[in-house]
C-alpha cells in the first residue's frame, strides 16, 4: 500500500501581504513525515470564501488528508469553518461541546463570551472537535479535512489530539551531505545518479556563505538500503571533482 499523501492550506490575507511568515507549513511537514504521511502541496489563499471552498475541494479530492491553518478566530475575517461547511454542503452551528468549553474559559478569566468569541464554537455538522490545550478554542475535523489554528503555538498543540486518528506509511529515510562545491560541476552526475536510483530522491539545495558557496544533497526514500546506496554515489561524486564531502 502506497504512502497516505497530504496538502497544508494556508489560509489569511496577511500571509500574501507579507505581513505575517508562515511557520505553520513547516510544522506540519515535521509532524507528517515520521507518520509516514507524504507532504505533496502546501497552497495559501486568502480571506475569500469562494477562493477557500475551491482550493480546499481541489485537495481533498487529491490527497489523502488536508489540513488547513488560520481563519477559526473570533473576528469577522474568520471564515474558515464557514468555508469547510460551504466545501462539504453541510449546514453550521454553535457546537454545543465547543459553547461549554468556551463559556467555562472566559468565565474563569472574568472575560465575557459575548456573540463574537462564541463565533470560534462554531462547526460544521457531522465534524468531530480536535482539542486545543493552549487557548481551548477547537480545530475540528470533517472527513479527511483538519482544521487547525493560525497561531503557531496552538496549531502545534493541537497536533497532539489530531495524530491517533492518521494512518501511517513507511517512514521516509534520508541522507544529508554537504561539500565546498559547485552545482554545475556536479549536475550531470547528480541526473545520472538520479537514474540509476529511481526509488531515491535526490536533492540539491547550493549555499552561499562569506567563505565560499557549496551544496548540500539530499538522498530520501523508503528503503534505508537504496537510500543508503544513492548516498555512497554522491559521495563517489564529489570525490570525483575533488571535494571532500560532510554527512550532516
Amino acid at each position: 500500500m502506497s504512502n497516505p499523501t497530504a496538502a497544508v492550506l494556508v489560509i489569511g490575507n496577511e500571509i500574501l501581504s507579507g505581513r505575517t511568515q508562515d511557520t505553520n507549513s513547516g510544522t506540519l511537514a515535521r509532524f507528517l513525515a515520521p507518520l509516514g504521511i507524504t507532504l505533496c502541496e502546501i497552497r495559501v489563499v486568502g480571506d475569500e470564501q469562494d477562493e477557500i471552498v475551491a482550493a480546499l475541494n481541489a485537495l481533498r479530492a487529491r490527497y489523502t488528508y488536508v489540513f488547513t491553518s488560520g481563519g477559526i478566530g473570533p473576528t469577522h475575517d474568520d471564515i474558515t469553518a464557514d468555508a469547510v461547511a460551504a466545501a462539504f454542503g453541510v449546514s453550521i452551528s454553535h457546537h454545543p461541546e465547543a459553547m461549554a468549553l468556551l463559556a467555562e474559559r472566559y468565565a474563569a478569566r472574568g472575560e465575557d463570551f459575548n456573540p463574537m468569541r462564541q463565533r470560534m464554537a462554531r462547526i460544521p455538522d457531522a465534524a468531530s472537535l480536535i482539542k486545543n490545550p493552549v487557548s481551548v478554542a477547537p480545530g475540528f475535523q470533517l472527513a479527511n479535512v483538519f482544521v487547525l489554528a493560525g497561531v503557531p503555538s496552538v496549531l502545534a498543540a493541537m497536533l497532539a489530539d489530531l495524530a491517533p486518528r492518521l494512518r501511517r506509511g513507511a517512514v521516509m529515510h534520508s541522507v544529508t551531505i554537504a561539500a565546498p562545491v559547485a552545482e554545475g560541476d556536479i549536475a550531470a552526475g547528480l541526473a545520472a545518479l538520479q537514474q540509476r536510483f529511481a526509488e531515491v530522491s535526490i536533492g540539491s539545495y547550493p549555499y552561499y556563505r562569506p567563505e565560499g558557496y557549496g551544496v548540500q544533497l539530499v538522498a530520501r526514500g523508503i528503503s534505508p538500503e537504496a537510500v543508503e546506496a544513492a548516498a555512497a554515489g554522491i559521495e563517489a561524486l564529489l570525490r570525483s571533482v575533488g571535494a571532500q564531502p560532510v554527512r550532516l
